[in-house]
């Protein structure tokens, strides 16, 4: 190794073992190898396991400098092993059983470095999710830098989770509190959350047990957070400002920085194009099928990686989509019904054969981004949210947990460019929604703006715009600073 590569700064990078979390994450392991980092870039071995199988083993060989590790999860193997694991399982195993397994690692890394193999690690950056990388930095003498995958308003929710329960907001005092319009109780106390409500926030705080696996989690999340932490964004100016002002009164060092895809478009990557994060194997195909559709004629339905549904309202999806004659692209992986296999009726197949497609995975920014696209239904989870902002498509929004009612809440409410479907859909109304996204005036509207915020991500991400700005920023005062 040469001089000039044993100078390299080397960023090792954590994120949260859930898909949702893999992939903004790595697209920012990629922005930093295009700006001259060495990366390491660390999976659990379960998640690991999954890529070799979706991808390919050749696919995770990845280049000298950008390097694949694997931690365990603590967790007990699974049967199968190509389904999302338990997620309040694998939180409380991240809160106890991470940071050992993650410590060996880098001492392993320094190891290799004073071998003169790689270059020596100089920084960590850490999901928001993974609170014990910030125990690890302090430990090992690193800089670590936080990166948040999801909102701005989502990250200020988690930070005042411990003043939720403070006053009494939460745990509920009992199931009834679900139903009874107290999630309707307005929250105007959180500065630049306005017109907020409880069932607004990220959807942990909806427990009748204060040790609830999730609740705790998103206390400790908050709890290590220091004020002079140093928190990346896959956001952007124009898009939650208020929320921003208000946060960066409160932490200084914030950085919006996205959106990530649009950011990453910016540079040549070409060898960088095989590094993936899709735990699924993708259909390719469904672009060909996209081909041969007219602009905007399209329903594009995907509820994400974890959100699952009962039977009954898989069957009130499928029949809005069936009499709204519109066609639709719809993904649907094989755990998404609660305890059993996705069955549609011959009568439903019959009915829409002409004019549907119905995928396992598929490579949705691509998806997105054509031209057929009319209309998104979405869990509103982040990742698809910013995605369909980059395409400037208008949303159907079915939020399922987590921060996807926050979510859904800005695109409804904030942003104007998206419906929300009643948590119980009934066929009827996905029709009528559909069909008034796809060809009403409101859906019209919805468009229009959704292509001014489309426009305004392009201009942000170019080499002048702040994000872009932000992110070299972000290198030069942080991720190079001699600590």
């Amino acid at each position: 190794m040469n001089y000039v590569e044993e100078r390299k700064p080397h960023a090792v990078l954590i994120p949260y073992p859930a898909q949702g979390h893999l992939n903004p994450l790595l697209k920012l392991a990629k922005l930093l190898h295009l700006r001259g980092f060495h990366i390491t870039f660390v999976h659990t071995e379960y998640n690991y396991k999954r890529l070799l199988k979706s991808r390919g083993a050749n696919a995770l060989d990845g280049l000298p400098d950008f390097r694949f590790e694997t931690i365990p999860d603590g967790l007990p193997p699974l049967d199968d092993a190509d389904v999302p694991q338990h997620i309040p399982s694998l939180s409380d195993s991240v809160r106890k059983n991470f940071l050992q397994p993650f410590c060996n690692l880098i001492r392993r890394l320094s190891h290799s470095a004073t071998e003169g193999l790689i270059p020596p690690v100089t920084c960590l950056v850490s999901d928001g999710c993974m609170p014990f990388a910030i125990q690890a930095a302090q430990q090992l003498g690193l800089p670590n830098v936080i990166c948040w995958p999801a909102s701005v308003c989502s990250f200020l929710s988690v930070m005042n989770f411990p003043t939720l329960v403070e006053k009494g907001l939460t745990p509920l005092k009992d199931e009834s509190y679900l139903t009874n319009g107290y999630l309707d109780s307005k929250v105007d106390w959180i500065p630049g959350m306005k017109n907020f409500r409880l069932k607004d926030i990220p959807d942990f705080i909806r427990t009748t047990d204060l040790n609830d696996v999730m609740l705790q989690f998103f206390i400790e999340v908050a709890n290590r957070v220091q004020r002079n932490s140093t928190i990346l964004f896959n956001s952007f100016d124009g898009l939650e400002d208020d929320v921003l002002n208000a946060l960066s009164s409160m932490y200084p060092s914030l950085y919006p920085i996205g959106p990530f895809p649009l950011l990453l478009n910016q540079s040549p990557q070409n060898h960088l194009l095989s590094l993936h994060s899709n735990l699924w194997k993708e259909d390719t195909g469904c672009l060909d099928w996209l081909e041969s559709k007219e602009c905007r004629s399209v329903v594009y339905v995907n509820f994400g990686s974890i959100t699952v549904m009962s039977a009954e309202q898989l069957l009130e999806f499928a029949w809005g989509l069936a009499n709204s004659k519109k066609p639709f692209l719809w993904i649907i992986r094989p755990d998404l019904v609660i305890g059993g296999s996705v069955i549609l009726s011959s009568e439903f197949v019959n009915e829409t054969r002409d004019r549907s497609l119905i995928a396992s995975w598929c490579p949705q920014e691509e998806v997105l981004n054509h031209c057929s696209i009319g209309v998104f239904l979405t869990h509103c989870g982040w990742n698809s949210t910013i995605e369909s902002i980059c395409g400037g498509v208008p949303m159907l929004c079915w939020p399922f947990f987590a921060d996807q009612p926050t979510n859904c809440r800005y695109i409804c409410n904030e942003w104007e460019i998206g419906i929300e479907v009643d948590s119980n859909a009934k066929r009827e109304e996905v029709e009528k929604l559909v069909n008034e996204l796809m060809v009403g005036e409101k859906g019209n509207k919805m468009r229009k703006k959704a292509m001014e915020f489309k426009k305004k991500a392009v201009e942000v991400t170019s080499p002048r715009g702040s994000s872009y700005i932000n992110l070299d920023k972000a290198i030069k005062e942080v991720l190079l600073r001699k600590h």
